[in-house]
């Protein structure tokens, strides 16, 4: 009988330290992770009707300047793809100010391309009753701001 309570007695004591245990990891508060510091906000245009080539010529302008300059650049530069730019531009640095908390001020535009979109292919009537193709080209406009 002796054997049988030092069995049982054994047995509420593991029970004890077992339920210490789960009471101690429900009252310790686990801290999540840190989350990684976001440092650029991005935007995209597709599809718009311009052709990359022409957007090139006003994108290479305003590569690497800061907000605020390269949006006074873009207002005075008179070509088509002036305002899209832009329009894109704003839009980076509305999300970087809105979702990331950041500081207007201090934004600059550090990537900026513009890639093939869709082409549109169509026929232009000719002499004789023959056609010609015509190829309309868009654009997929992308730019990332992040903060100096």
């Amino acid at each position: 009988m002796a054997e049988t309570t030092k069995k049982a007695t054994a047995k509420k004591a593991v029970k004890a330290t077992k339920a210490k245990k789960v009471e101690a990891k429900k009252t310790e508060k686990v801290e999540a992770p840190a989350k990684p510091l976001i440092t650029s906000a991005r935007a995209i245009a597709h599809d718009v009707r311009v052709t990359p080539r022409k957007a090139r010529l006003v994108i290479d302008l305003v590569r690497g300047k800061d907000v605020n300059v390269a949006l006074g650049i873009l207002a005075n530069v008179n070509k088509a793809a002036s305002p899209i730019v832009a329009k894109v531009i704003k839009s980076a640095a509305a999300n970087a100010i809105n979702n990331f908390n950041m500081e207007e001020d201090r934004l600059y535009v550090a990537e900026i391309y513009a890639n093939d979109g869709l082409r549109m292919k169509r026929f232009l009537p000719r002499a004789k009753g023959s056609a010609s193709g015509l190829v309309k080209r868009t654009s997929h406009i992308t730019v990332v701001v992040k903060q100096r």
